[in-house]
């Protein structure tokens, strides 16, 4: 059975990251992440762990074993990694002056749980779990990632902006 909480101990974060390394663009072929996604961003063990202090993670766990997770990035980190940063500065140019936001930093569900609903069930977990005062969530999405744009779109993201940074096309979209 499947269940969702905050993570809670870093052996939950070592899985996060475990789970992240599978799922990084630069792990799978270009075959597999046309297919099934890919994750962009690689965090360490410090930045994950004081994000988790000021907002827990969500995580699936099953047997013990985190099979999915959404990131929870406040915006008090918004200078915290160099390839958000410019989603921070795009965030504020369209929702000036607020402060009611959480990102979502990276959602991912282990291949083996994949359409199985968890992706889902993660989201809705988040939002419950969102901090007093907190009723949005913002994240983005790089535009070659087509799986992951269908699934956000799936459980109500909405596209604020579209906007190119580096070599990448970012899609910033927001659930309500």
């Amino acid at each position: 059975m499947i269940y969702y909480k905050q993570a809670s101990s870093e052996q939950e974060l070592e899985q996060i990251l475990e789970l992240q390394q599978e799922n990084l663009i630069k792990s799978l072929s270009s075959e597999d992440w046309e297919k099934e996604g890919f994750l962009t961003v690689e965090h360490s063990m410090e930045i994950l762990k004081a994000m988790n202090d000021k907002c827990g993670h969500i995580i699936a766990v099953e047997n013990g074993g985190v099979i999915g997770y959404a990131l929870c990035m406040h915006p008090v980190f918004a200078d915290s990694i160099d390839v958000l940063r410019p989603m921070f500065i795009e965030i504020n140019k369209v929702i000036q002056h607020a402060n009611n936001y959480m990102v979502m930093g990276q959602i991912c569900v282990a291949k083996s749980h994949r359409g199985k609903g968890v992706f889902r069930n993660l989201y809705l977990t988040m939002k419950n779990r969102l901090p007093e005062g907190f009723d949005k969530i913002i994240t983005e999405v790089d535009g070659k990632n087509k799986r992951s744009l269908a699934a956000h779109a799936a459980v109500g993201f909405k596209t604020l902006k579209i906007y190119p940074s580096g070599e990448k096309e970012w899609h910033l979209i927001i659930l309500e």
